[in-house]
């Protein structure tokens, strides 16, 4: 249960590896979370993840967990929820795929697809069932910016986060009134603090943070890896957390994105398309 100023004192991280999910942890231990699961393939990355949180002072676990086998996910979080009440459940994990590689070995998209939807259905659906049960708690689902309107560059990834997207919201609908909230997180490109190439939010953008003015042309025009305006996972996680307080139910990431969009999604299919992306 939340404590007497409405911090969460428990978090279950799906994708206990991510930047951005680390990221929040770390505010949310701050502000007296004081129990973190961390769900993920079992790997020297998780267990670093772990020691660095417990070094904060958390009480940290972790959990083999794999979005590929959704015939696990029941077994596997139910024992998680089994050791107590969780007052989070931040749904992180994600791949961005190779465009190029994924449009000539089907097999790859669709481990985009499977990872990025397939699985984040199955896990969101047992984790919102066992919020449900105990009658309170915050799911937090990453989508993408990439969602909102499908480019030519990353139409595979775009589209599993399109789903992901447009599945959190009908999720939250449904969970009205049970006392769980459903916060959705469409943050622009990720910069990610390592060189990886893919992360929880979307593809990695090496490119500094623009200063021109954004426009919903630009944003469309520009380069999948130099887009005008981006994102850390440092900056992702205070919207999580600022989110999470107001009982929001989507943040965007940067907030200016959320003009953007709906602009763009107005501009015409044909136009779109010329667009040099």
């Amino acid at each position: 249960m939340k404590d007497a100023f409405g911090a969460p004192q428990s978090l279950l991280v799906l994708g206990g590896t991510s930047e951005i999910a680390l990221a929040t942890a770390r505010r949310l231990i701050a502000r007296r979370t004081r129990t973190v699961w961390l769900a993920g393939r079992p790997s020297p990355a998780l267990d670093s993840a772990a020691a660095e949180l417990r070094a904060r002072g958390a009480d940290v676990h972790t959990v083999d967990f794999d979005a590929l086998d959704s015939a696990s996910h029941e077994t596997a979080l139910g024992k998680v929820f089994a050791e107590g009440d969780i007052d989070v459940v931040l749904l992180a994990f994600g791949i961005a795929g190779d465009q190029g590689r994924d449009e000539e070995e089907p097999l790859s998209a669709v481990r985009v697809a499977q990872t990025n939807y397939t699985g984040a259905v199955s896990a969101g659906l047992v984790c919102a069932g066992a919020l449900q049960a105990q009658g309170h708690g915050s799911l937090v689902v990453l989508s993408s910016v990439a969602g909102e309107r499908i480019r030519r560059a990353d139409f595979i990834y775009g589209s599993s986060k399109a789903g992901l997207d447009a599945f959190a919201q009908g999720l939250g609908d449904a969970l009205q009134g049970t006392g769980v909230q459903v916060l959705v997180v469409r943050p622009g490109v990720v910069r990610p603090r390592s060189a990886r190439p893919e992360s929880a939010a979307g593809p990695a953008a090496p490119a500094p943070r623009a200063k021109a003015r954004l426009t919903a042309a630009r944003f469309a025009a520009a380069p999948l890896e130099a887009p005008p305006l981006t994102t850390t996972p440092d900056e992702v996680a205070t919207a999580i957390v600022t989110g999470l307080r107001r009982g929001s139910e989507t943040v965007w990431v940067p907030g200016s994105l959320r003009v953007v969009m709906s602009a763009l999604r107005h501009v015409p299919r044909p136009l779109f398309r010329r667009l040099p992306v």
